[in-house]
């Protein structure tokens, strides 16, 4: 059992295809706009860390006068 489809019928195929394709396009943009986001809040967070240790554990370099 074949269905033959008309020129309406694949048109129609064609633009909800065309549709999704957007919306993926949409997802996948918001992704990488998130992304960017938690890579810009993990650099920061690595930074405090950093900066954080070196208050608590300053290094003694110059220091040694004994």
């Amino acid at each position: 059992m074949s269905r033959k489809y008309t020129k309406a019928d694949l048109e129609q195929i064609v633009s909800v295809q065309l549709e999704n394709l957007n919306a993926m396009h949409d997802l996948l943009s918001i992704m990488k706009h998130q992304n960017e986001l938690l890579n810009s809040a993990n650099k920061k967070l690595k930074d405090e860390i950093t900066d954080f240790k070196k208050r608590l554990y300053p290094t003694r370099k110059g220091n040694s006068n004994s």
